[in-house]
């Protein structure tokens, strides 16, 4: 009814368990963390330095959406974390820039339009 010590021994031996079990053992789990790099993880990375890249091209006039769905034009960088946005006219709104996730058309340099109003005149 009962196996004999002889066998129970046996089966638990190092030699038939060998380094192969364990391969065999932890190579689902490294097939499925390969997996959810490539898939998740990766993916995910690069979508976050795109989004910081178009955070760190942003200038006075672009057109944004934020994260609450408010649509406005860049009315002023006030510092590194902050923008003042134009969402009607007069109405001025602070949110962070972190909060902008979308740029809807890009306004023109504020190197080109000082350049227009700073020249003097000419009588």
């Amino acid at each position: 009814m009962f196996a004999s010590p002889a066998f129970a021994q046996a089966a638990a031996s190092p030699a038939a368990t060998g380094t192969m079990g364990i391969l065999e053992q932890f190579l689902p789990l490294v097939l499925i963390f390969v997996v959810f790099y490539l898939l998740l993880i990766r993916p995910q990375q690069k979508r976050m330095k795109q989004h910081k890249e178009m955070l760190n091209q942003l200038r006075r006039g672009d057109r944004v959406v934020t994260a609450g769905g408010i649509i406005g034009t860049i009315n002023k960088l006030v510092n590194d974390t902050e923008v003042a946005v134009e969402i009607a006219d007069g109405v001025r709104v602070r949110v962070l820039r972190a909060t902008i996730t979308e740029v809807l058309g890009k306004g023109e340099p504020v190197a080109a339009e000082k350049a227009e109003t700073d020249k003097p005149t000419e009588k």
